[in-house]
């Protein structure tokens, strides 16, 4: 049976060849409604244009495509539906009104002409089998951004894939009656290197969307109040925003930087104002997360619970997006507290990028949304997944159900236990090695855990330089290694050290008393790279072998016990061991 988290496991969403932003509503007659950007060509190529699909079976297959926008010129781009009380659903967009065919870059004339213009929208009343035939478009005050830009903002820069909300309660916790919606967005003030040079982010909130039939008498405001929008702490791109809330009416928004870090910023007033600019982060005044230019989504489900998709690594451009990494958050005194992270989905072409998600949630199942920018696909999530990251903040359970050997290591010698043969990783299996260790020393090349045979096959842990610990897997002919992060290991101290391989994605993770190595030395939370490694996570040559070693778990004596799973370990299961104590 195929890994669930293969993305090449999905029901493909059809599309005219490019493909981008798959957002999905449920529609009163129970059909999903998927909107999407698409086109012949490449991404911001002429004709490029928004359009509809319905599904009747959660997925599995589509209606066929219906233009919301024909395709162009003008170019109509990034639709985000909004589904309001009484059914009707919205596809908001940007749409290039003025049919310009190029603009002014720090490099000369562009043609991409896909992100400028207005934002517009047109509606749908039967659940997306029709769509208004007038388009209208919504207002948006002009920023120092949009003055600084050349054109002096007479050209507004500009583009969204934050999937609007409607926001049930308002500050401090009270229902809102009625209820208003939002929506989150960037500002460009240049095109340049990277493309978009320069951003900031902003939200349209309509107070009465939610009530009022006539599309003309919909009323916007443009927030933050002010001239400046959210912006990263370092660099000068901040865009994507992405938008949810929490139950005493606060708003949570995440969103991108090519400071190796997403972004994080709450507001306690309905988004008139927002905290100072500031890297997301685990828990309040925690590890920072790490995060590339790249999408990050935040929602919010019924039980009160949210999941954030990013993509784990500390990179700076636009690539390295598989595989894909979910966070479980919960809510704890007015923040959001996140679970370690667990792999969602892959590809097994590690240079095939997946992102630009949606979460759909359907009779107490779990799905989500993602493109290639070429085949957009949907996905059944396994509960058990997200449900193990929202109980990380209850206490542990102590997963034991796949042991194949367990010993504990003596005073002195070398403990023994038997080892039964690995998983093989070429047909997507996975194993786990667990220890409690206690060294007296870190110095490099000191034997942990070995199951080495005569025939030169098997796994082995070690100490690595600058107090990690490092993993080799050896098939006879071949040697895959990986080390966690420096600093894991103290001279006396007690820890605990889960390496595990994982044949689906063909990775190797590193959690070390129940954080999840992630290239930080020490699992700090730092305010600066210069030590960091770009990824805490390593993987395995697609042509390693068979890894089980024909000796005995033996264990050097500082290992006070250890563990050989036969399945991958998730993040979750590791942290709860960890955290179920020796």
């Amino acid at each position: 049976m195929m890994d669930q988290r293969n993305i090449a496991t999905g029901w493909e969403i059809p599309s005219e060849g490019y493909c981008d932003q798959p957002y999905v509503v449920h529609t009163d007659d129970g059909a999903w409604l998927c909107v999407l950007t698409t086109g012949t060509g490449r991404e911001g190529d002429g004709g490029q244009h928004v359009v509809s699909t319905r599904s009747e079976d959660r997925g599995r297959t589509w209606s066929p495509l219906l233009d919301i926008e024909p395709a162009g010129p003008p170019e109509a781009s990034w639709a985000m539906p909004l589904k309001v009380p009484g059914g009707r659903v919205y596809a908001i967009y940007v749409y290039n009104r003025d049919n310009l065919r190029e603009v002014q870059s720090d490099h000369g004339p562009i043609g991409r002409v896909d992100t400028l213009g207005v934002y517009a929208f047109r509606y749908t009343d039967d659940g997306g089998r029709s769509w208004s035939p007038e388009r209208y478009e919504i207002p948006v005050r002009a920023t120092q951004i949009d003055r600084d830009n050349p054109y002096g903002g007479r050209v507004r820069f500009f583009w969204g894939v934050g999937k609007p909300q409607v926001i049930p309660v308002g500050p401090g916790g009270a229902a809102r009656d009625p209820a208003g919606a939002c929506f989150g967005f960037a500002k460009v003030g240049r095109f340049g290197d990277g493309f978009m040079a320069t951003s900031e982010g902003y939200f349209l909130h309509s107070p009465n969307i939610c009530v009022e039939p006539d599309p003309r008498r919909l009323v916007w405001e443009l927030l933050p109040e002010g001239d400046v929008g959210l912006r990263a702490p370092g660099g000068p791109v901040a865009d994507e925003h992405n938008l949810t809330w929490l139950s005493d009416g606060s708003l949570f928004c995440t969103y991108r930087t090519v400071d190796g870090h997403n972004c994080q910023a709450y507001s306690r007033d309905g988004g008139r104002t927002w905290t100072e600019p500031a890297y997301a982060e685990y828990s309040p005044g925690g590890r920072l997360l790490r995060h590339p230019r790249a999408a990050n989504f935040v929602r919010r489900f019924s039980n009160g619970k949210y999941l954030l998709w990013f993509h784990n690594h500390g990179g700076r451009d636009y690539q390295s997006r598989n595989p894909a990494w979910l966070l479980g958050g919960v809510e704890r005194d007015g923040h959001i507290h996140w679970s370690q992270p667990e792999i969602a989905l892959y590809d097994d072409d590690p240079a095939r990028r997946m992102s630009y998600p949606d979460f759909i949630e359907a009779d107490g199942r779990y799905y989500i949304t993602e493109t290639q920018k070429t085949t957009a696909r949907v996905h059944e999530v396994d509960a058990g997944l997200l449900e193990g990251m929202w109980r990380h903040l209850e206490p542990p359970e102590l997963t034991l159900d796949a042991v194949l050997a367990e010993a504990a290591g003596p005073d002195e010698g070398a403990g023994q236990g038997q080892v039964k043969p690995l998983p093989q990783l070429g047909e997507g299996g996975g194993f786990s090695l667990e220890l409690w260790v206690r060294p007296q020393a870190t110095a490099p090349g000191q034997v942990l855990l070995s199951t080495i045979g005569p025939d030169g096959r098997g796994v082995e842990m070690t100490t690595g330089r600058d107090g990690a610990v490092r993993l080799d897997l050896s098939d006879g002919a071949r040697v895959v290694s990986w080390s966690c992060d420096a600093q894991a290991l103290t001279p006396g101290g007690q820890h605990h050290v889960v390496a595990t391989v994982d044949g689906g994605p063909r990775l190797i993770t590193f959690v070390v008393d129940g954080i999840l190595a992630d290239g930080t030395p020490g699992g700090a939370a730092p305010r600066g790279e210069a030590a960091a490694r770009q990824y805490g996570w390593g993987r395995v040559d697609a042509a390693l072998g068979d890894v089980s070693g024909k000796g005995n778990l033996r264990l050097a004596p500082t290992v006070a016990l250890a563990r050989l799973h036969g399945r991958y370990l998730r993040t979750a299961e590791a942290v709860g061991n960890y955290q179920s104590g020796l």
